[in-house]
Parts: structure tokens; sequence; C-alpha cells
């Protein structure tokens, strides 16, 4: 069996190609990484806003808490 240099280094240019190629493609959509993750619905909100099923406590003299079904009527009612 005859191996020629001339193929074996054709073949090696085409690897060390290739390899460069992908490693470019990859980091190329690692710079955009921001701009097509969704946004995180589930963050810690900022500023004045609060979670609308944060868990808030009732005052002490309250007779009951209210219910998740209560809640969700609240929050559609008034749209906060």
């Amino acid at each position: 069996m005859v191996i020629s240099l001339r193929k074996g280094l054709r073949w090696v240019r085409l690897v060390i190609l290739f390899g460069a190629l992908a490693c470019m493609f990859f980091y190329s959509f690692r710079l955009f990484t921001d701009w097509i993750t969704p946004a995180d619905h589930y963050r810690i909100p900022e500023g004045h806003a609060v979670k609308v099923f944060g868990g808030q406590a009732l005052p002490e003299g309250a007779e009951q808490q209210m219910t998740l079904l209560e809640r969700l009527r609240f929050f559609y009612w008034y749209g906060e």
C-alpha cells in the first residue's frame, strides 16, 4: 500500500479548514446568545414592580387570606 504525502497533507488541510470554520460558526452564535435567548419571565422584578403571585403577606388584622382564585380575579379586574 502506497501512502501519498501530498494526499495526506491535503486531507490534514481540509480537516484544519473544517475545524476553523466550525469554530467561527460556533463563536458567532455565542456572540448573539443574548439576542437569541428569550427573556427570563421569572427574574426578580426591578424598581417599583412586584410579582403578581409573590406570596404577599396580609396584615395581621385580616380574617382570612385570599385564595388563589380571588387573587387571580383581582389581577384581571384591576389589570395590575
